[in-house]
């Protein structure tokens, strides 16, 4: 297999007639770069950036997209993955599974896999218990982006009458009044330009989040489970912004891994060119016709 370096790690490029990605082999799992072939990389970089955690070690962000598991704890959740990991090459495809979690007995592992030419991927995350009781978590799938763009959230359109039909779970430093967000009835818009910390989740049916930047929109889609449970107030879509990355995240609905069984949470990532900013709800609108985001 080929290898590249990129931001000072080991990377294995994976690309179709469309796209371009690098997976890493240094540390994760995680994927580091992902663009169109001809363009550059979306994705945040982030070589020195690292938080630490009284309960854990340091943790580097790297930027791009990694695999945690909810709920967020940082005794756990701030586990560095700072170790090489095995990749196994398949057709059109990677995997990428690191050493398993001694504090968790939990084995992440990243599938990379092309389904074709066009400007797709399918990201299949896992969650292996090696340990001898069952664990309860989120698979839980975050992606970095360089800041600078916006950020589309789709909102429920069900028609329930006289009964609510969305939620929103904002976290503590989330300023409603930031004049980065706009609010409206069909979608969240967020300007990636905030110098305080900003994030909010929901439950998602309509399944997808959109980052526009530079002229392409990113999105990304994950299957809603209607009947499941999930964390932090039923949000199976979240986000988290400040200064210097914007994340994407999907969540799994909550699941018990009985001892050496395997989760599984798949994304479908897909880039979009020529598209024009959207600065109002009608924008927005306009975009998920054309692109036929439902």
């Amino acid at each position: 297999m080929d290898t590249v370096n990129f931001l000072g790690l080991e990377c294995h490029p994976l690309e179709n007639e469309s796209l371009k990605l690098l997976m890493t082999r240094s540390v994760g799992p995680r994927i580091l770069s992902f663009g169109f072939r001809d363009g550059e990389n979306i994705f945040a970089e982030l070589p020195e950036t690292v938080i630490d955690h009284p309960d854990s070690e340091t943790f580097h962000f790297y930027g791009g997209h990694r695999l945690w598991h909810a709920p967020e704890e940082p005794g756990r959740t701030y586990l560095p993955d700072d170790a090489p990991v095995d990749v196994t090459p398949f057709e059109n495809g990677l995997t990428v599974t690191q050493k398993t979690e001694p504090q968790t007995s939990l084995q992440k592992t990243i599938e990379v896999r092309f389904p074709g030419d066009s400007p797709q991927v399918v990201i299949t995350h896992h969650l292996t218990n090696h340990g001898l009781w069952p664990v309860t978590c989120a698979l839980w799938a975050i992606t970095q982006l360089k800041t600078g763009g916006t950020a589309i959230f789709p909102q429920i359109r069900q028609d329930t009458g006289v009964l609510p039909n969305r939620s929103l779970a904002l976290w503590p430093y989330t300023d409603m009044l930031h004049p980065s967000v706009r609010w409206g009835s069909n979608f969240v818009l967020l300007d990636a330009e905030l110098d305080s910390p900003f994030k909010i989740g929901f439950p998602n049916p309509r399944g997808w989040l959109a980052y526009w930047w530079d002229g392409i929109l990113f999105v990304k889609r994950a299957v809603y489970e209607t009947n499941a449970e999930y964390y932090d107030y039923g949000s199976s879509s979240e986000s988290y912004c400040d200064h210097r990355f914007i994340e994407l995240e999907t969540l799994s609905p909550i699941r018990t891994i009985p001892p050496g069984e395997t989760a599984s949470h798949i994304e479908t990532w897909e880039l979009y060119r020529e598209i024009d900013r959207p600065r109002h709800q009608s924008d927005a609108e306009r975009i998920v016709v054309a692109l036929g985001l439902e």
